[in-house]
């Protein structure tokens, strides 16, 4: 395939890379408690819990628009698509006009399952999975080719990408909102969710388990 271009053989090994936070507003759930108590004449209580649960179990969710989080999440331009419909969120993508492409994913192939057209099974035949794994491998070899022959003859970038495939790797920076953000995972986390969008959205929420202790408590994360 040559320098540029390099096939993920190993998923697993990318997927603590894959996800990563870049940046949170510091002390959120105190932040979002001081704001939410801007009436009350004991604004600076330490005592938050009951708070964030009251406001989260009564609808209150204007006061988790206050701070925010930034995720870096490297994917694919199929998956990115999906991930980018999201309009509450801000995004940077990495930008196939003025970069190079120099990488592709590489998928386990699935059983469509035919009473549920948003659902997927992985009981195939390893034959079949080499197959669709071996499938792959040509079409990126192939556009891997093409693309840097178009390259070394002149051809734009913004046009030479015209013969990357839906495999192409990308890197997006995904910014929003707590209320935003529990939306997101509430919603990509179900098992009607693209695997392998559901995997990001999987990873994205055990950040924010981590970041937000209390709010992923009254959500029930944990």
């Amino acid at each position: 395939m040559g320098k540029k271009f390099k096939l993920e053989n190993d998923k697993e090994k990318e997927k603590e890379k894959a996800i990563k936070l870049i940046a949170i507003t510091p002390n959120a759930e105190e932040l979002i408690a001081y704001c939410a108590r801007v009436s009350s004449p004991h604004q600076d209580n330490p005592k938050i819990e009951k708070l964030l649960e009251y406001c989260i179990d009564h609808g209150h969710w204007s006061v988790f628009e206050t701070p925010s989080i930034t995720i870096e999440i490297n994917t694919s331009r199929a998956i990115s698509a999906q991930i980018l419909r999201h309009r509450s969120f801000t995004f940077q993508e990495f930008s196939q006009r003025y970069a190079e492409v120099a990488d592709f994913e590489i998928y386990k192939a699935r059983r469509q399952d035919s009473k549920n057209r948003q659902n997927s099974i992985d009981d195939l035949s390893l034959r079949d999975k080499l197959w669709f794994w071996d499938a792959q491998d040509k079409v990126q070899l192939l556009s891997a080719s093409l693309y840097h022959d178009a390259l070394d003859m002149g051809i734009a970038k913004e046009q030479a990408r015209f013969l990357l495939p839906m495999s192409s790797k990308t890197k997006l920076y995904m910014t929003g909102n707590i209320r935003s953000w529990i939306h997101y995972c509430d919603l990509r986390c179900r098992i009607d969710t693209q695997k392998e969008h559901r995997d990001i959205a999987l990873a994205i929420r055990e950040i924010l388990k981590k970041e937000l202790p209390i709010i992923s408590k009254a959500v029930a994360w944990n």
